[in-house]
C-alpha cells in the first residue's frame, strides 16, 4: 500500500482533502451510502473507474478509517465494503457538494452514464425535515430513500424492502430538473410532473406541501 500523499498544510480543509481528495473517493462514498456493497457492484456503478484504481482507493479508505471490509456468511461468502461512522459523516459534505454543483449539470450529454440511484441525494435534500421511507420509481429503475434516518443506509437500489411511507413516480427529466435546482419537489407534485401515492404522513406532507 502506497503511503498517503499529503498537502502538508496545518489546515483542516487540507487534512480532509488528504483523505478524500483523490479522484473517485467521494463517488465511492456515494455508492456506499446505500449500505454494504460488493466490489463487483461498486465497479458496475462507477463506470469509468479501472479495477486497479478502485482497489487502490478502497484500500486507502480502509486505512484512513472511512470503510471496513467484512465477509458475508454463507451462502453469500463474498466480501463487502461498508462505511464507518467517520465515512458516513461525509453525507452532508456530498450533499453540499451536489448542491454547489447543481448548476453544472446542464442537459445530459450523450457520453454521460446514469444510474437511477444517483438522484437519491438530490431528492433526499428536498426531503430535509421529513422522516420516512420513500420508494422512487423512474424509467431508469427504482430505488428507495430513508429520509431522516440516522441508523440506516441513506438509500438502496430497487423497490422498498417494506411498505414505504410514500411512493414517488416521476421521469428522469423531472428528477434532473429537481437535481439542478430548477424545480422544487413540491412544485413538481403540484404541477403533476411527480405523482405521490401512499397513506402515510410523509405521502400526505408531499401532496400538501
Amino acid at each position: 500500500m502506497s503511503p498517503r500523499r499529503s498537502y502538508d498544510q496545518y489546515c483542516s480543509a487540507a487534512r480532509a482533502l488528504d483523505a478524500v481528495g483523490d479522484r473517485w473517493t467521494l463517488l465511492i462514498v456515494r455508492e456506499l451510502l446505500a449500505g454494504p456493497r460488493r466490489y463487483t457492484d461498486l465497479h458496475a456503478d462507477l463506470p469509468g473507474v479501472s479495477t486497479d484504481v478502485l482497489a487502490s482507493r478502497l484500500k486507502d479508505m480502509e486505512r484512513d478509517g472511512l470503510t471496513t471490509r467484512r465477509r458475508l456468511p454463507p451462502p453469500g461468502a463474498a466480501y463487502v465494503y461498508e462505511l464507518t461512522v467517520r465515512g458516513r459523516a461525509l453525507l452532508p459534505v456530498l450533499q453540499a457538494l451536489g448542491e454547489w454543483g447543481a448548476g453544472e449539470l446542464g442537459e445530459r450529454r450523450p457520453t454521460d452514464a446514469l444510474r437511477a440511484h444517483w438522484f437519491a441525494l438530490p431528492l433526499l435534500r428536498c426531503l430535509a425535515g421529513e422522516t420516512g421511507l420513500v420508494e422512487v420509481r423512474l424509467e431508469e429503475g427504482d430505488f428507495h430513500l430513508y429520509a431522516g434516518a440516522a441508523d440506516r443506509p441513506v438509500y438502496g437500489d430497487g423497490p422498498a424492502p417494506e411498505e414505504p411511507d410514500a411512493r414517488l413516480a416521476l421521469d428522469a427529466a423531472t428528477c434532473a430538473a429537481v437535481a439542478r435546482g430548477e424545480l422544487g419537489l413540491a412544485d413538481a407534485v403540484r404541477d403533476g410532473r411527480a405523482e405521490v401515492t401512499g397513506d402515510g404522513a410523509l405521502a400526505k406532507a408531499l401532496r400538501e406541501a
